[in-house]
């Protein structure tokens, strides 16, 4: 069990013992068996006075008097004046107030272990004309690796011997493949699309690129600053308050039992109580959408939310190839759909990332494909064979022009960051496919959506090109645009949003690449609707619905939530303001101040409960 389900745990323990406690002790009392029952009061609050006074010793020592002082306070001048009863329903509240904090912060992040799955834990290592599978930890520089279609690289190196077609896209967020030519360097993390390449591996697996990104994430969790609570704020204005009111009331009637009917109705449990359960019920609302928040820390920081970093592939954009022009060579005699017919139904015969999209726009579009043969395919380069008697080659313009033994005229012109498919049909032009990843179609909405709440700067963050990135954004509408960004880079554009102090800092985005900013983001969420990945584990929130426009859903919901916790705590402070100057007249004991706060949390915890509305 982690540390924080040992914490959890121990909550839930300490609400538990704590209601017996009292339960159990009024059962007594009404048999009575007073004294028994002030036994049974005096031990729970005994009990729950260690792990109190050791939490706001960790208070101290981070010079932070915290939400618990006034609590402890409380129960341990009840405990020194006999007043049993009253420090044991201090004491329950506390308890109750913590165990629905640790449900609302819900089960610890796995930290890294879906990162660490996605890297290969084996390779294929050709030795004296054989191939032995190793441990990954035994790869070293100058091994030759034998890369299966659809596996991870398992190290960095260079490609032998062949042209490697390779998707970078867990480690660079660029949804289109590239081709690597033999003597070209492959980075550990990416994944082959194409046939089964030799790689000479260039280092060991613990120095590869992959493992970098593993300690970036691990550095920039440590790196955040931790998340001060709203009730700790607002408990660093009450509790000077209250221990001025208690000693006033002490030194003014000369009755130190007065001074504890002030710290018991002062006890912060409309601090302890409004926040945790506006944030449960706003994970609540959260989760109905498909928005998986992680705490209570999450929430909160949305809240205050000013500005937000998002990542290109897979959040603006789709995140896969998708047709967006079909062009017919002007001499072939070809619709468009038949243009599409005959190289969806040659690509089915291929692993190619890009043929995957032809093939899904064909059956998009009810074509009906027709089976292959006479296949021969150059990975990274095209395929050709034959389609209903009629002989098909595709892929790059140049390998088609070899093929046909003639150039061909670019029919479309090049756009960035789109891919171009060749079509020959009966060593013929037949015309063009282009290809790009493009704008999700809620991705106005959701801009549309951050501005109206208010949101101050809205910047593209993307490990593309500046050409692409910039026309992603125009197209967007965003504020700014960095390009070209490595994971490491993507930590440094964090860091100097964070800098500039306007307000917490959202980092969305979906791959291995954005795992590190997500992390050390004030609030990283991640678009998780595709299946657990590196981003998901990393992040403080996770969409589990494919749609960008939740972003802002859930900025809404950490802003209703805070401001409906921050009402309960003013008025819940406010009512025991006014209940410390009756305690302080000698107009309320400490038994009654304890029954009267009980009447005011119920009052709070009815209004933390209007988050879970929508």
């Amino acid at each position: 069990m982690s540390r924080s389900s040992w914490r959890d745990a121990g909550a839930n323990y300490l609400a538990t013992l704590a209601l017996a406690g009292v339960v159990g002790g009024g059962v007594l009392a009404l048999s009575g068996l007073q004294s028994a029952a002030n036994v049974a009061w005096a031990v729970v609050t005994a009990v729950l006075l260690v792990p109190l006074a050791a939490s706001v010793v960790r208070s101290l020592r981070q010079r932070d008097a915290g939400v618990d002082a006034i609590a402890l306070l409380a129960m341990g001048t009840a405990l020194l004046l006999g007043e049993f009863l009253a420090g044991a329903i201090v004491g329950l509240m506390l308890a109750g107030g913590n165990a629905l904090e640790g449900y609302a912060s819900g089960r610890a992040r796995r930290e890294l272990r879906h990162l660490l799955e996605h890297a290969p834990h084996s390779a294929h290592r050709i030795s004296d004309g054989r191939i032995e599978d190793i441990e990954v930890a035994r790869i070293e520089p100058g091994d030759r690796l034998l890369v299966r279609a659809g596996e991870v690289l398992p190290a960095d190196g260079t490609v032998l011997d062949t042209i490697a077609s390779i998707d970078e896209a867990a480690l660079t967020g660029e949804s289109l493949p590239r081709s690597v030519p033999a003597g070209g360097p492959v980075r550990s993390g990416s994944l082959n699309v194409g046939e089964a390449i030799e790689v000479r591996a260039d280092r060991r697996a613990e120095e590869s690129a992959f493992a970098g990104i593993v300690r970036l994430v691990q550095a920039a969790e440590h790196e955040r600053a931790p998340f001060v609570r709203l009730a700790d704020r607002y408990a660093a204005v009450f509790l000077p308050i209250t221990v001025v009111a208690a000693l006033g009331a002490w030194l003014a009637s000369g009755d130190e039992v007065r001074a504890l009917a002030v710290l018991v109705v002062a006890t912060p449990c409309p601090l302890i109580l409004a926040t945790p359960i506006a944030i449960i019920a706003g994970v609540s609302r959260a989760a109905r959408l498909g928005i998986v928040i992680k705490g209570g820390a999450a929430i909160e920081a949305l809240g205050g939310a000013g500005v937000v970093l998002l990542d290109k592939t897979g959040t603006i954009t789709v995140g896969r190839p998708e047709i967006i022009e079909l062009r017919v060579a002007d001499r072939a005699s070809l619709s468009e759909e038949r243009l599409l017919y005959f190289a969806a139904s040659l690509d089915q015969a291929s692993a190619h990332v890009l043929a995957e999209a032809l093939v899904l726009a064909a059956a998009e579009r009810g074509i009906e494909l027709a089976a292959p043969s006479g296949l021969a395919e150059e990975p990274g380069h095209g395929i050709r064979g034959v389609v209903d008697g009629h002989e098909v080659a595709l892929g790059q313009r140049e390998w088609v022009s070899r093929s046909l033994g003639e150039p061909m005229a670019r029919a479309v012109p090049a756009l960035p960051g789109a891919a171009v498919i060749t079509v020959a049909v009966d060593r013929r032009p037949a015309g063009e496919i282009v290809l790009a990843d493009p704008i999700r179609p809620d991705a106005s909405e959701l801009i549309d959506s951050l501005r109206a709440r208010g949101i101050e700067r809205l910047v593209l963050v993307s490990g593309d090109t500046r050409e692409v990135v910039d026309g992603i954004a125009a197209q967007a509408g965003l504020d700014d645009v960095v390009a070209d960004c490595s994971p490491e880079e993507k930590l440094e554009v964090v860091r100097a949003e964070q800098a500039r102090g306007k307000g917490t800092v959202v980092m969305v985005g979906d791959g291995v690449n954005d795992a590190p900013a997500l992390a050390l983001a004030d609030v990283g969420i991640a678009m998780g609707a595709r299946g657990a990945t590196a981003a998901s584990e990393s992040a403080d929130a996770v969409l589990i619905v494919d749609r960008v426009d939740r972003v802002g859903a859930a900025i809404e919901i950490g802003r209703r939530s805070l401001r409906i916790a921050r009402q309960g705590v003013i008025a819940g402070m406010a009512l025991s303001i006014v209940a410390m100057g009756f305690a302080a007249a000698g107009s309320i004991t400490p038994v009654a101040g304890a029954l009267l706060q009980e009447g005011i949390d119920i009052a709070v915890i009815l209004n933390a409960l209007r988050a879970l509305r929508a």
